[in-house]
């Protein structure tokens, strides 16, 4: 059974455009320092049940229109399927957050999916270093071009810590996924951290990031920050 490790009943920020309610699964491959869900990267007692939260979204038909399903790294849970399909057997639009790991899941999982947002940890050489983990560079490349010939609005993101990501690296991000439609930096904020020295890093000033975006534009087709 799926595990769910919380759900914010609604938000109008996670899903472009829409008015959704958000899933967070357990469970992470990643163990990024900066992780500001650090309770969902191991398995516990699920918050909810799968049937108790499809009860609630059948409560919300005509108020919602989709569900984020994210993590921890939601492709990690074996009935991810079955549970898209009995959100989208109720009529919402489902968006899928993962990290680019299992490009295979991903696209078994692309008929069912109406949008879907990859984490860009790092340069493939640095992910070892964000992630603290073993990754397969060949998967994170399998996932980008998956994405992008997709036929379905994505997006590409990543969390912009100043010590792990200079200048040079986003020029090798930019290259990583050259021609894609969005990509996101998204400012660090140390609120809440897996690692408790992680909260006395920064990330880049205004000005910075518009240096960073001017060096992304060549490669993407819309770059913004967050």
């Amino acid at each position: 059974m799926l595990q769910i490790g919380g759900v914010q009943k609604t938000s109008l920020l996670d899903f472009p455009d829409k008015i959704s309610t958000i899933v967070f699964t357990q469970g992470c491959n990643f163990r990024c320092g900066y992780c500001h869900n650090p309770e969902l990267i191991v398995l516990k007692e699920p918050a909810w049940t799968v049937p108790a939260f499809l009860e609630f979204l059948n409560t919300r038909r005509g108020k919602l229109d989709g569900v984020v399903i994210t993590g921890g790294e939601p492709c990690l849970q074996p009935d991810l399927e079955d549970f898209i399909k009995e959100i989208k057997k109720l009529g919402f639009l489902v968006k899928l957050d993962s990290n680019g790991t299992f490009p295979e899941k991903i696209k078994g999982l692309l008929p069912f999916l109406d949008y879907i947002a990859m984490d860009i940890k790092a340069p493939l050489e640095k992910y070892p270093l964000v992630t603290n983990s073993k990754i397969s560079p060949e998967k994170i490349c399998e996932s980008i071009d998956i994405i992008m010939t997709s036929g379905i609005g994505y997006e590409f993101r990543t969390t912009v810590v100043k010590s792990q990501l200079t200048y040079e690296d986003f020029k090798s991000i930019g290259g990583l996924i050259n021609g894609a439609e969005k990509y996101y930096l998204q400012k660090f904020v140390p609120s809440k951290t897996l690692d408790p020295k992680m909260m006395t890093e920064t990330t880049y000033t205004d000005a910075e990031f518009k240096e960073i975006t001017d060096i992304l534009k060549p490669y993407v087709k819309y770059v913004s920050v967050r």
